[in-house]
Parts: C-alpha cells; structure tokens; sequence
C-alpha cells in the first residue's frame, strides 16, 4: 500500500508553503477555494506537482529572523567561560592594567602578567618602525623564537627594508636586501616573491601609485607586529607546557593538562580561532539553509538572506 504524504493531517498549513514555494520555483499560481472539498481535491494535485518539482531541485530551509534569533538566544554560555574569554584577550592584546583590574573583579584565575610588559614592548617597536630593537629585544626574551620561525624572522627583515626605504635610504635598503633578503629569497621561493613585491617600491617616486604601496601603510606594520606577539606567545605558551609537563609523562597528564588550558595558563589567542570557527560555521550551514548571518565581523550585525 502506498504509503500517505505526511502533509495530509495538515492541508491548510501545508497548502500555503506549498504554493509559495511553487510561485517562487516554477512560475505555478493556482486558485484556492473556500471550502474544504475543493481545498483536498486542489491539496493532491499540489502534492503531485510538488514531488514533480522536488525531483528537479532542491530547496533550502528558510529561517526568519525571529526564529534564528530565538535559537541564538536559547543558547546559554558559563560567566565563567566569557570571564576567561575577555582575560585572554586582555592579556594576548597587552592590556596589563585592564587584565589586572578584571582579574580581581571577575575573580578569574591568576595568570602571570609580568611577561606582557615585554612582549608588549616588541610589539610597540615593531609598531614603531624599530625593527632592529624588536628584534634584539625578541633574542633576549628567547633566541629559539626566531631561529625556529625562519618565516617570521624574513617577515621582520622585509618590515626593516621597507622602513629603510620609508626614511629614503635607498642605498642602504638596497645593501641590507643584498645581503640579508636575497640569500633567503633563494631558498625559498614565496620568499623571493615577496622579496620581489618589496623591491619594487623602489622603481616609483611617488608610492601613493605604486601597486605595492600598501607596504608603507600603517597596516602592514600592525600586520608584522601580531605576527610576532603571537610568536612569543607560542613561545611562552609552551615554556609553560613544558614546565607542567616534563617530557614522557605528557600522555599521562591529559586531564590536567585541559584544567590548565582552561584556566588561561597555557595563554593563546582564543578570539580568532572563534572568529574562525564561526565563518566555517557559517560556510557549512549556507548549503543547507537560508537564514541571517553575519557577514561583517566587525559590526556582529546579523543580516537578512536573500531570498
């Protein structure tokens, strides 16, 4: 026996989906009468053409903006997650007297704030245009840093040659890439392009033409100087790990070891890897349905689809 469409016990709800979706799918309008006869002879006919359809293409599931909002706000997250949260960012970003201040307020574990004053002053040398400063400064905290990240230790180079041509010494940007860039660039094939796009900042006047002038822009600055804070946060995260858990006994100590990262000791940089999470989250769920999303991260603003 055939088996009946799970819609029957509701025609009037389902009647008027499926007409919708009929007129936006396949330019089908039909007339619906008042009374009930009429409305389950038209109530097959809708199902017939329905399945025609369904077997052609696939609809998405739309959510309005009241239902996805509900669901959003049906989700419940732990003080204590969005305390610990906010303290990683304050510490990861440099903000000493902030994370000192809410760490008292918020009763969050305590995390060693003295290696931020240092980390901090990389970062602002960097920030700066003191590359040669970030980087003794990088040394000292712990030279493995850069002889363990060759990627960051040429990104650091390429921000001191273009500062070099910042302050209009060509001769010497010149010199400094012959003999510190170039040997690297020739190992390493993204390096040497890299190395290319920098270079030609020398073969315009007047950068604010040149197709890679956004390397003397403020950004790329800021750019390099995250890259190395986040290099010393590794670093120091892992001093940490090491300190905790001596080596062959790491196997042994998971579930201490997640207490620890839980309570912000082993201090990475959270809030990107949500943001993250997030996109990826949203790329996933696009197959699948229609609903609002947020496109800018900046603003958090939850947008509409286009339907």
């Amino acid at each position: 026996m055939r088996k009946k469409p799970k819609y029957q016990s509701h025609p009037q709800n389902f009647l008027s989906r499926a007409k919708s979706f009929l007129g936006k799918r396949s330019g089908v309008w039909f007339w619906v009468a008042d009374d009930d006869g009429s409305m389950m002879s038209l109530f097959w006919i809708v199902i017939r053409q329905l399945e025609e359809i369904e077997a052609m293409a696939t609809s998405k599931k739309v959510i309005i903006r009241e239902e996805w909002e509900k669901k959003l706000n049906d989700v419940k997250i732990r003080k204590e997650d969005m305390n610990r949260l906010v303290m990683n960012f304050l510490v990861t970003e440099g903000y000493v007297d902030a994370a000192e201040k809410f760490q008292m307020e918020s009763g969050t574990d305590r995390i060693d704030l003295a290696t931020i004053t240092d980390r901090m002053a990389v970062k602002k040398a960097v920030q700066c245009g003191n590359v040669e400063d970030a980087i003794e400064k990088v040394n000292d905290l712990n030279p493995e840093i850069l002889d363990t990240n060759p990627q960051l230790f040429f990104h650091l180079q390429q921000q001191r040659f273009i500062e070099l041509i910042r302050n209009g010494k060509v001769e010497e940007a010149l010199e400094f890439a012959q003999e510190e860039l170039a040997p690297r660039g020739e190992e390493n094939q993204s390096f040497l392009e890299e190395l290319e796009r920098t270079v030609a900042l020398l073969a315009f006047e007047d950068v604010s033409n040149c197709p890679v002038g956004g390397l003397l822009d403020i950004s790329q600055r800021l750019k390099t100087a995250s890259e190395v804070n986040a290099a010393i946060l590794t670093s120091q995260s892992r001093e940490k790990a090491v300190l905790f858990f001596p080596l062959g006994r790491i196997h042994r100590n998971i579930e201490k070891g997640r207490a620890l990262l839980l309570k912000g000791i082993c201090v990475y940089p959270k809030l990107p890897n949500l943001l993250k999470m997030l996109l990826w989250a949203q790329n996933q769920l696009d197959e699948k349905a229609a609903y609002p999303r947020i496109n800018d991260l900046s603003t958090a603003m939850l947008e509409d689809p286009a339907i």
